[in-house]
């Protein structure tokens, strides 16, 4: 644990499709960029470069899979979800066709902006009836994603890590299993993806004085059927959920949906991105403004311990300042 992986799902799918015949993947003018031009040059009459036409390519996916290919997508999350989302809801996830979409750069993992920002992939994807949604944390989940996911007979979209991905995990990614990083169960800190390193980092500091402070994190994110992480979140006193997404229909809105179908007391405090578009900005910059960094996770956990965190560090201020500046929101 501890080390970086570089390109971990480059070499991921070249040994996939050395695994099974019927993989085809298809590209949109990002081969490289997506970590599939391995595949590309070992298997070329298996990769389907197909342009800047994602409407289509998705399309062409559903035929595919009809057809006995198993078409995996590799784009960036944005051209997997918000552009072709009419021909995924109804060419993929209608029919339940076999297909896998891989988005990189979710959220504010790149400078690009709100055309390139996918903060809206989740809430997307988890919507759509039939569809699997798994998000990567480290380079332990996007070298064996593709095989955890390969036995699911419907659509998947997997939000993924690309290029220098620190290895947090030994154990292989399970579908439908969460892991227990941290234990504890008075105060549950809850988090996917890429902010799962920060997330440990903050929740380690705490637990020198706070020991009951748990650490869960979570990949599948539908279906979110986990019920020994269901029922650690619904006894808890409070959770804090920690995302790189609109709160509003990430994560967050995820487990609030949990905790009040089975009418659990726990607390929900909401950390990732408010109620805004996002701009472009380096990884740091906008973790920190749009309230992603460390620093919101700390003071979001202080604040369900019942610690004023500025007080403790003799600031004058801080905190989230509007839903522009990064949200902790309360349910």
């Amino acid at each position: 644990m501890g080390d970086v992986v570089s390109k971990p799902f480059y070499t991921a799918l070249l040994e996939h499709g050395r695994a099974h015949e019927n993989v085809t993947v298809v590209t949109n003018d990002l081969t490289a960029s997506c970590e599939a031009d391995g595949f590309r040059d070992a298997f070329p009459d298996r990769h389907v470069s197909a342009g800047m036409a994602e409407q289509a390519l998705v399309s062409a996916l559903s035929g595919m899979a009809q057809e006995g290919l198993y078409p995996i997508y590799t784009s960036f999350a944005v051209f997997c979800t918000r552009r072709p989302y009419e021909q995924v809801a109804l060419t993929l996830a209608y029919p339940a066709r076999k297909a896998t979409l891989v988005g990189f750069l979710p959220g504010l993992t790149t400078p690009g902006g709100v055309t390139h920002q996918a903060v809206d992939d989740i809430g997307l994807m988890t919507g759509l009836p039939n569809m699997t949604v798994v998000e990567a944390a480290d380079a332990t989940d996007m070298d064996s994603v593709l095989d955890a996911v390969y036995p699911v007979e419907g659509p998947v979209y997997i939000r993924g890590l690309r290029g220098e991905v620190p290895q947090l995990f030994d154990e292989p990614l399970q579908l439908g299993r969460h892991r227990t990083l941290r234990e504890g169960s008075e105060v549950i800190v809850l988090v996917s993806g890429h902010l799962t390193q920060s997330a440990l980092a903050v929740v380690d500091e705490i637990r020198d004085e706070f020991p009951d402070v748990g650490l869960l994190n979570v990949s599948t994110l539908k279906p979110f059927d986990d019920e020994d992480l269901i029922g650690k979140l619904v006894s808890a006193r409070h959770v804090i959920s920690v995302e790189n997404h609109w709160v509003s229909g990430g994560l967050g809105r995820i487990v609030s949906g949990v905790l009040v179908d089975r009418r659990s007391s726990a607390q929900l405090t909401r950390v990732g991105v408010g109620d805004t578009f996002t701009h472009g900005g380096s990884a740091g910059y906008l973790e920190e403004f749009y309230g992603l960094s460390s620093s919101h996770i700390r003071r979001a956990v202080l604040g369900a311990l019942g610690v004023n965190s500025d007080e403790r560090d003799g600031a004058s201020g801080g905190g989230a300042v509007g839903l522009t500046e990064g949200v902790a929101e309360g349910l």
